[in-house]
């Protein structure tokens, strides 16, 4: 909390200039003697104690930072469902705020309204609420479009989604949702090998629209074509897809060869283990095409129980989210802090390259990466402050402090 000495509220302090000193994390290294300074939620300066300019030093506010305290870019999580007890697909302005300020709170700054596989009419109200809550000041993580996770399927890899639901890719729905709402689609996700699919691909390309494989039955030759055809992004890697085989390589297998292909992975060691995100990182990382997701439902932040993905009914047990017929897993109850914990962790990874999985990255495919994803002089002030067990001491969104 701040001290009582420099206690400003809400619209007040966003007059002023913040400041934080402790560990900064930039997207090519670590300040261990590090400064982050903001107003009007834009980053004034990011680097070293001595590069402050003595105007900052006389106007800045200092917040109070922990022991080794550690200060990182705020999260973007591009393949999300629901928390907080509410699903994406029930979106209005409530469940929109319930789902976006738990998800901040836990370090999220920004994400994308990830949908369901379902009828075209829910798909349309869901399009329509989130387009006219962006139109508003969105008050908690900001919602930077929709993420289309279906219903272009295969029908053997369902996974949580629901089969009845599944059609073949059809472009004509697409360019409807476009021009009703130009840019708000951001990601389609579809098993490339579905009749039409290098169709909608190319399409979405064409849009700038990430095309990405997922629920898919598809060959490593099937996804070598789609790859030429545009698309460049797997999610959830390893899970709903064709397995890495030594003769046959699968989907798995063109995602983790494959350097055009960027890959989405769920840190909860539930869903991949760890020895198999070390190799994906490894082949992954290098070109920054390692992307933290948390994959979560309704049930993130809450207790075991009884839910719903979708329309389709889940249990939660041990936190652990699977679907009441069939025992499929059935999204997770992972938060982007937990997930970036686990790679820094668990796996094993470098806290910059958490980092970049988790934020820039992510930034870098929504092709927002000019204003979020890094600590930098000029960019929003999305803001994640740590201490030294990685748990969340604050987080900022656009300068502005969650729980303030």
């Amino acid at each position: 909390m701040i001290s009582s000495s420099n206690h400003v509220h809400g619209s007040d302090r966003e007059k002023n200039i913040s400041l934080l000193r402790g560990k900064l994390l930039l997207a090519d290294e670590m300040l261990e003697d590090g400064v982050l300074a903001w107003r009007d939620g834009k980053i004034l300066y990011a680097g070293i104690t001595e590069g402050l300019s003595e105007q900052i030093r006389k106007e800045a506010l200092p917040i109070p930072v922990p022991e080794r305290g550690l200060i990182v870019p705020g999260f973007i999580d591009i393949h999300v469902h629901g928390g907080n007890g509410e699903d994406f697909m029930d979106a209005s302005p409530e469940v929109l705020d319930k789902i976006t300020s738990f998800h901040s709170i836990q370090g999220t700054t920004a994400m994308l309204a990830t949908s369901m596989t379902a009828p075209k009419e829910r798909l349309d109200s869901v399009l329509a609420e989130v387009d006219r809550y962006r139109s508003g000041e969105m008050p908690y993580a900001q919602l930077e479009g929709v993420h289309l996770e279906g219903p272009f399927f295969s029908p053997k890899w369902p996974g949580a989604q629901n089969p009845e639901h599944i059609i073949l890719p059809d472009v004509t729905w697409l360019e409807a949702w476009e021009k009703q709402y130009p840019g708000l689609i951001r990601q389609v996700t579809l098993a490339p090998e579905r009749e039409g699919a290098l169709e909608v691909i190319s399409w979405l390309r064409e849009q700038r629209i990430t095309a990405a494989l997922g629920h898919t039955d598809a060959t490593y030759e099937e996804v070598e074509r789609a790859v030429e055809a545009g698309l460049h992004h797997a999610v959830h890697t390893f899970n709903a897809m064709t397995p890495l085989h030594h003769r046959l390589p699968g989907a798995a297998g063109a995602v983790l060869s494959d350097p055009r292909i960027s890959a989405e992975v769920i840190a909860d060691g539930i869903h991949v283990h760890p020895a198999a995100i070390s190799i994906l990182a490894q082949l992954k990382q290098h070109n920054d095409q390692l992307v933290l997701i948390t994959d979560a439902m309704s049930a993130a932040g809450l207790d075991d129980g009884e839910y719903k993905i979708g329309d389709l009914p889940v249990i939660v047990k041990h936190g652990e989210a699977r679907l009441k017929d069939g025992g499929a897993l059935a999204g997770s109850t992972l938060t982007m802090i937990r997930g970036f914990r686990y790679l820094v962790q668990e796996v094993g990874l470098s806290l910059n390259a958490a980092s970049r999985a988790a934020s820039l990255t992510p930034a870098r495919l929504l092709g927002i990466d000019h204003r979020a994803g890094s600590l930098a002089q000029g960019k929003q002030a999305d803001i994640v402050l740590l201490n030294a067990e990685l748990d969340i001491e604050g987080v900022w969104v656009k300068g502005r402090r969650i729980g303030e």
